[in-house]
């Protein structure tokens, strides 16, 4: 059991949460991640970790709420522990001195950047983060990001805060200012995973993109998180979950990321008619 030490809100839908795991917290890297299961009935789950603290043996988890499972954790107050937390798992983030390095951030995919953008600019990089939302409520970790770049651009959809439009708007922007980057990094929903790559493959930009698949065991074993990357078959959970942008098939990344929408949907329903009756 791992016990929640500390919760804190970033929006109505998005809980920051610190987990008893020192185990995992002495041996994290950035990029990688754990799997965790909220009771002994409950599904299983990938979640990146955000941060560590090897002194207090915790690790911190950004968590939107969207389905069954990540409403149930949401849910749970400080105090109360989490069945399974199992890590860390995947490839850590490659990180060396690459010169400029931009940082993409989309959503609660700002959660998966922030480690490893405070690791490029550790390693001597001129970092620049481009964060996004599609509004002010869901943008995250903007101080912290700050915190860990030489500059930061902050963008949402709808304009409800900082400059409206999309992150690859600010890509865009930047390489025709003549910043080209010298490695790109973008975390967050496939489609805007995928418009960046298509940014940057015309500009031969080398770009790396963390990917999320459905997940179950996390050692390669199931092979149900595999993904199609040049060509060939890959396990996201230790193959990745960071791959080069320019060979993964986004497309059929989607399709299989819908497989189950039907199930996810109707599983969230009963467990909000669930919590009315009761």
């Amino acid at each position: 059991m791992n016990k929640i030490v500390r919760k804190k809100l970033l929006s109505q839908v998005i809980a920051e949460i610190e987990l008893s795991a020192p185990h995992i917290a002495k041996s994290q890297k950035p990029g990688q991640f754990v799997i965790i299961r909220v009771d002994d009935k409950g599904e299983r789950i990938p979640l990146t970790i955000a941060n560590s603290n090897q002194e207090k043996g915790t690790i911190t988890i950004i968590v939107q709420a969207i389905g069954k499972t990540t409403v149930k954790l949401n849910a749970m107050e400080e105090g109360e522990s989490i069945a399974d937390v199992v890590g860390p798992l995947g490839k850590p983030s490659h990180i060396e001195h690459f010169g400029r390095v931009v940082t993409i951030g989309g959503g609660v995919g700002t959660a998966i950047a922030w480690p490893t953008t405070r690791a490029f600019k550790k390693a001597g990089n001129e970092v620049i983060s481009i964060i996004g939302a599609r509004t002010k409520e869901l943008l995250i970790l903007e101080e912290e990001m700050r915190a860990v770049s030489d500059r930061i651009i902050v963008t949402t959809d709808d304009g409800s805060y900082a400059n409206k439009g999309f992150v690859t708007d600010s890509l865009k922007s930047l390489i025709d200012n003549n910043e080209i980057p010298n490695l790109v990094l973008a975390i967050g929903p496939v489609p805007m995973m995928r418009a960046v790559a298509e940014l940057t493959r015309k500009y031969a930009i080398p770009t790396v993109v963390s990917l999320n698949p459905i997940m179950l065991d996390g050692t390669g074993m199931c092979g149900v998180c595999r993904v199609s990357v040049g060509g060939k078959t890959m396990f996201a959970c230790v193959d990745g979950p960071e791959f080069d942008a320019h060979q993964v098939d986004f497309a059929g990344l989607m399709q299989r990321l819908k497989v189950y929408q039907k199930e996810e949907k109707l599983s969230l329903e009963l467990l909000k008619s669930y919590e009315r009756v009761s």
